[in-house]
């Protein structure tokens, strides 16, 4: 299918769902259209088992047409990313920044040994075989919590102030390390052979530290043109250039693109839209990414949905996965226990911060992402395959009840 009917037929569908979900389901917009999108996937399989097997196998085909890995990593993510840090405050992300730091960094390489060690030993009970360092490259890419599934959640879950920024603040930096880390791991994975300490800090500095330094300076250089002028189409379209150009640049620098968009989104969101926008252009810039946000989370969880008419199951794989959910979730639960217990002697966190940061620590599409981007063979089928239970979970599960822990927390 071409590229236009392919981009075609997924707005339409996000449309579509979208409206449903609005109209009568009424959900989180997040829940709502994965909810609805796999319900409309249950509904295709279950049309080939009742004789209709062309439209199963049209559906199927569609979707094994579209490469999630590269339209995640290399399409979408670089615009929600930025839409996602242009509307953070610069300020209350630094009165938070010990505590944000210490997540995006250390407890991304604790969940990826914990959850690593843990799959293991579940995998072998399962008679799943798994090498170790395989179970280590599965922990190390369902450890970042997911920017654009929380983003979505966050946004009508009613979680104080001060947590949302913490959560939002480390699931716009963690991915990029869990990035670093994944790559790190399935590098030796495919290769063999013993890791070499020096060459994984350069690839941490190369990566994590040329991305900040490259969305210093892009941002810098999109602050300077922005102040020259007050034409709010030419503005909107320079920090258009920005991301998309931008983005592809990091690529071939081989630094981080997701925190160089992340970094530039902050410096323009704040500084930018103090110093270099007029009203009028800040309105309509606003607008621009605020839609730019919502149109490609909705495309981008009604193929979340879907991605579930190519994807290879087995009983096992659901076993595997609903063993793995609470290891998630503990693992998880350590690594905010931990540095909120010795932080909270210099600092007071709001009451319920461990259990809300816990359970709002969603997996999204950037887990699947890189499970699919993994060598074809029997490791990937049952790393995607667990990895796709535990991301719709996350997001189901958690996203849907965040709301109400949220308020019965307070309520205490």
């Amino acid at each position: 299918m071409a590229l236009l009917d392919t981009v075609a037929v997924l707005v339409t569908l996000a449309a579509l769902l979208s409206y449903v979900n609005h109209r009568w389901v009424r959900l989180p917009t997040a829940v709502g259209l994965l909810g609805i999108a796999l319900l409309l996937s249950l509904a295709v399989v279950a049309a080939g088992r009742l004789g209709m097997e062309a439209v199963t196998g049209a559906a199927a085909a569609f979707i094994a047409g579209i490469d999630f890995h590269e339209t995640l990593m290399q399409g979408m993510l670089s615009v929600l990313l930025f839409a996602g840090a242009l509307h953070v405050d610069l300020g209350e992300l630094s009165r938070q920044k010990g505590i944000v730091a210490v997540l995006a960094t250390l407890g991304v390489v604790a969940t990826t040994f914990l959850v690593g060690a843990a799959a293991w030993w579940v995998f072998g009970l399962l008679g799943l075989a798994v090498p170790f360092v395989y179970c280590l490259v599965f922990g190390a890419l369902i450890a970042p919590t997911d920017p654009i599934a929380v983003l979505g959640v966050l946004k009508q879950a009613g979680v104080p102030r001060s947590v949302e920024i913490k959560i939002t603040g480390e699931s716009l930096f963690n991915d990029g390390i869990g990035v670093v880390v994944f790559l790190v791991l399935a590098g030796l994975a495919a290769e063999g052979g013993a890791p070499e300490p020096a060459g994984i800090a350069w690839l941490l500095v190369q990566e994590a530290a040329g991305g900040a330094l490259l969305g210093l300076l892009l941002g810098g250089a999109c602050y300077a043109l922005l102040r020259g002028i007050d034409n709010y189409q030419v503005e909107i379209l320079l920090t258009l250039a920005l991301v998309l150009g931008g983005y592809a640049l990091a690529g071939t620098l081989h630094v981080s693109g997701p925190i160089a968009m992340v970094v530039a989104g902050l410096l323009l969101g704040n500084h930018g839209r103090l110093l270099a926008m007029s009203p009028v252009t800040r309105e309509h810039l606003d607008g621009f990414w605020e839609l730019m946000d919502e149109f490609f989370n909705a495309v981008l969880f009604v193929l979340i949905g879907l991605e579930v008419l190519v994807l290879s199951f087995s009983l096992d794989h659901l076993w595997a996965a609903l063993f793995l959910v609470p290891v998630v979730l503990g693992a998880r639960w350590l690594s905010v226990a931990v540095p909120v217990s010795l932080l909270r002697r210099f600092r007071p966190f709001t009451p319920g911060v461990v259990a809300l940061m816990t359970w709002g620590g969603i997996r999204g599409g950037i887990s699947v992402a890189l499970a699919l981007s993994l060598p074809a063979g029997p490791v990937r089928e049952v790393l995607v395959g667990v990895t796709y239970g535990i991301v719709v979970f996350s997001i189901l599960v958690q996203g849907l009840t965040l709301g109400p822990l949220a308020r019965r927390l307070a309520a205490r």
